[in-house]
């Protein structure tokens, strides 16, 4: 099946409402996509028109996206373009809908502190008390414990935050 892939760099316009589905969690927001062009009569930087998706990330994009993402903040998106055309009210609607694969702040308009989350071993990600003064020793033990065969115990609890 073909996909239309995008990426998308815009403005979150609405606060990213989450829910935990019987399917998974999911998180959706709307978009802002506005177009700017010089205009070289009047030597400024114009907008142009503003396009509007709604974005839908599941899993554990959702999650983080429910924790990351603010009103006004901008972001790039990645994902599959789903354009729907429906009847409501008597009145024909078309809506675009992007699936997101990928979700980030745009760098090159701030700074942003990354936070890692995630259901691996907590060893791996949590600071130890030797760490200043034997850091490869402890970055070696923790690698052995992930690259053996028994990974049962890898997923059983979160990690705590680091920092």
């Amino acid at each position: 099946m073909n996909e239309t892939l995008v990426t998308v760099v815009g403005n979150v316009a609405t606060t990213p409402v989450y829910r935990e589905l019987p399917s998974g969690p999911v998180a959706r927001f709307r978009l802002a996509v506005t177009a700017r062009y010089y205009d070289g009569a009047k030597s400024t930087w114009t907008d142009g028109h503003t396009n509007f998706f709604t974005v839908w990330a599941w899993r554990a994009l959702g999650t983080n996206v429910q924790g990351s993402v603010s009103v006004g903040e901008p972001v790039i998106v990645q994902g599959r373009l789903k354009v729907r055309d429906e009847e409501r009210g008597g009145q024909h609607w078309t809506s675009a809908d992007i699936e997101a694969v990928a979700i980030g702040h745009d760098l090159s308009r701030g700074t942003a502190a990354f936070r890692r989350v995630g259901r691996g071993n907590p060893a791996l990600t949590e600071p130890t008390q030797g760490q200043a003064q034997g850091r490869g020793q402890e970055k070696e033990q923790s690698r052995s414990q992930v690259q053996g065969d028994d990974v049962s115990g890898l997923w059983e609890k979160e990690p705590e935050p680091v920092g």
